[in-house]
């Protein structure tokens, strides 16, 4: 969540990276640039900071440059589930030093636009990355708990792990599924935490009031990362153990 939950990531995966703790980075940036989608150079940022695949949601065209440099950075992935013909994959494949890792994006429906069906494309989108390699990380980005719980358990058994995120606030069921797949509802937030969700909270309180429209500005206390490592077996693409992250930086 904007430039205060940028630094937080650069300062956690920097040193867990460089601590030989973490292989892989997958981070949903959905709120990177100002709180409000992720940019070319809001993007650059985060992978210099360590990420490896940045993933979006229903915020991915709200920077005007990204539908242009997401169809030059594979990287960068926007949900699989959106209309056909919209810039960009909802899938990627990277090759790590753990090998070879694929992270697929979807995005919900219950609370949020008519998209497509998620599920439906996650049957397709699964498909193709079994036949790619085994270790298959999922980022559903969706508002109803329901609708990530029975996506957790659809996928269970044919993906490593399958995590939530929009709701910025970090759920405590993380788990792994009887069939092996990594599950937690929703990663959280990484960003300031003394606020309404990473917002200024006078802003969104007169908003409540009022009725009124009002422009809202990235908070800047409480600033923390949250998250989740997940260990996978990389012969079998089954999880091994999932752990929650939360680690506050200040500001």
């Amino acid at each position: 969540m904007g430039s205060p939950g940028r630094r937080a990531f650069a300062w956690v995966v920097t040193r867990e990276k460089q601590a030989g703790r973490v292989d892989v980075v997958v981070a949903n940036a959905e709120n990177s640039a100002g709180g409000k989608g992720l940019s070319a150079s809001v993007a650059n940022e985060l992978f210099d900071a360590g990420a490896d695949v940045l993933t979006l949601g229903d915020h991915s065209w709200d920077q005007k440059d990204m539908a242009a440099y997401i169809e030059r950075d594979s990287r960068i992935i926007r949900p699989a589930n959106f209309a056909p013909g919209c810039p960009g994959k909802g899938m990627t494949t990277v090759t790590t030093d753990a090998g070879i890792v694929t992270v697929i994006n979807l995005v919900g429906r219950v609370f949020m636009k008519p998209y497509d069906c998620p599920f439906r494309a996650a049957d397709e989108q699964v498909k193709r990355a079994r036949e790619v390699g085994k270790v298959i990380l999922v980022d559903f980005h969706a508002e109803a708990t329901s609708e990530k719980v029975v996506m957790g358990r659809y996928l269970d058994g044919r993906v490593s792990a399958v995590v939530g995120t929009h709701t910025h606030v970090q759920t405590s069921d993380e788990k792994v599924l009887p069939g092996g797949s990594a599950y937690i509802t929703d990663l959280g937030m990484t960003g300031p935490h003394d606020s309404a969700i990473g917002m200024e909270l006078d802003t969104v309180t007169g908003t409540f009031l009022s009725g009124m429209p009002s422009r809202f500005k990235v908070a800047s206390e409480g600033v923390t990362l949250e998250g989740v490592i997940i260990d996978v077996d990389e012969s079998t693409g089954r999880a091994r153990g999932i752990r929650r992250l939360r680690e506050t930086v200040g500001r």
